[in-house]
């Protein structure tokens, strides 16, 4: 018997009974990369559903819903060709390298990896998601982990990868997180610090913190080039090791020792959060790697890729000309073992000063002040609430903490009971002009 006339479901592709018995159909999908075309094959015993199939690939391609022809990458693969090719296009490396990867290979990769891309379902999302909190993850990491995978799906999708983000709020819930209410240390507080600090040899690095709130890297990268004592101006950078990397043949084997297994239940050793213990197949740790590669120090543009220049309190240029004389002392006394790498917050030989230290240095200030336990970068939210509180506008105060937008600024600020009594006050006149006690004295009489 012959093959039947080719047919044609809405007037497009064709759908024939060929030699072997089967109905086929061949639908006309795009281009391929190559420029050909990309045609897509479909056999079915049955006519119906060979036209019923044709009419759902036509359906799908005009809607945009088709990936490209070729492979599809796994999961494990798109992430690292994210993070190797796309994502330090729009990210600063140092993101990518100590933010993206590590929250990558450490969670995304283990257990999503081996899923192809294109077979990712909501549903595996929504379990990984339960999965870390249930190792103990808090809600502001596991929302990071998901915008980075949301973001590398993203682009998945508009390089024909996959056909849809299985990620987007579409089809799952997005993480939530509440911002942790973070208080600043008061007036009193901080300037005990500042006391305590004049006992320190980067006593003066304190002082940049709670007075221009610098982050870390920032503060222990400055360099008096970039400092100008008679303008009362500093130019801002920040320092940063390159990301460690193992240099031996078996990572895992050569962090054997820094692996961190499970604590028990319940854990008697931690007060707070315990800490997330390491996969089976861990191959972090290569700090400690003794063929460790990277890990050298690099002068950057501040987070948010801008170079800001701030204004100095005239008590602060004080301070670093008192510092830079001490430090001249200091470097006279090292002689050839001072590496001059021109920083105001240098270690004992001039070099960089670990960021480990410099967070030691804080927690026993805190503590032989007799202040609360506050976090390092507590800091900075105590310089932005004392600059509200002296009257200064937000958007004078996001110029100086360098935040991108006002809305980032407004995280960092904690209006104190003073001040929202000052705008209550401010209220009363401006709506019943309360008259002053003279006046109501008068009318009483």
């Amino acid at each position: 018997m012959a093959p039947l006339r080719p047919r044609s479901p809405n007037g497009s592709a064709k759908v024939y009974k060929g030699a072997d018995g089967y109905f086929h159909g061949r639908v006309l999908m795009g281009v391929k990369e190559d420029g050909s075309e990309d045609r897509r094959h479909v056999m079915y015993r049955n006519e119906a559903d060979a036209i019923r199939e044709v009419q759902r690939l036509e359906k799908e391609r005009d809607a945009g819903l088709i990936a490209k022809a070729g492979r599809v990458p796994t999961v494990a693969e798109w992430m690292r060709t994210w993070l190797d090719t796309i994502a330090p296009r729009t990210a600063q490396q140092t993101t990518v390298d100590e933010i993206y990867r590590p929250k990558v290979e450490r969670w995304i990769i283990p257990r999503l990896g081996k899923h192809r891309l294109d077979r990712l379902l909501p549903e595996h999302v929504d379990s990984f998601y339960t999965y870390l909190g249930q190792q103990g993850l808090s809600t502001k990491t596991v929302r990071l982990i998901h915008q980075i995978l949301s973001r590398a799906l993203k682009m998945a999708v508009r390089r024909g990868k996959v056909a849809r983000n299985v990620a987007s709020p579409m089809y799952v819930e997005t993480p939530t997180h509440r911002e942790q209410e973070i208080e600043p240390l008061n007036q009193a507080e901080a300037r005990k610090i500042l006391d305590l600090a004049a006992v320190l040899p980067n006593g003066a690095r304190w002082s940049v913190a709670l007075a221009l709130g610098l982050r870390q890297g920032e503060a222990l990268g400055m360099r008096w080039g970039c400092i100008d004592l008679k303008a009362g101006t500093l130019r801002v950078f920040q320092i940063k090791r390159t990301r460690y990397r193992h240099g031996c043949e078996d990572p895992h084997a050569c962090g054997e020792t820094r692996h961190r297994e499970a604590c028990a239940t319940p854990c008697e050793k931690h007060k707070k959060r315990c800490p997330v213990p390491c996969r089976p197949d861990c191959r972090f740790h290569a700090e400690r790697c003794p063929q460790r590669l990277g890990g050298e120090w690099e002068f950057r543009q501040p987070k948010g890729g801008k170079v800001r220049t701030v204004v100095l309190p005239e008590p602060l240029i004080r301070e670093l000309k008192a510092h830079w004389r001490k430090q001249k002392k200091l470097r006279e006394a090292a002689g050839e073992e001072w590496e001059d790498w021109d920083l105001c917050f240098p270690n004992s030989l001039g070099k960089p000063y670990e960021s480990r230290d410099d967070w030691a240095d804080w927690k026993w200030l805190c503590k032989a002040a007799g202040v609360r336990d506050a976090r390092l970068h507590d800091a900075r939210h105590t310089a932005a609430t004392l600059l509200l509180e002296q009257g200064v506008d937000i958007r004078v105060v996001q110029e100086i903490l360098g935040h991108s937008t006002l809305a980032v600024t407004k995280r960092y600020t904690h209006v104190t009971s003073r001040l929202a009594k000052e705008a209550a006050e401010r209220m009363s006149r401006a709506l019943w002009e309360l008259p002053d006690d003279d006046e109501a004295s008068d009318s009483e009489k």
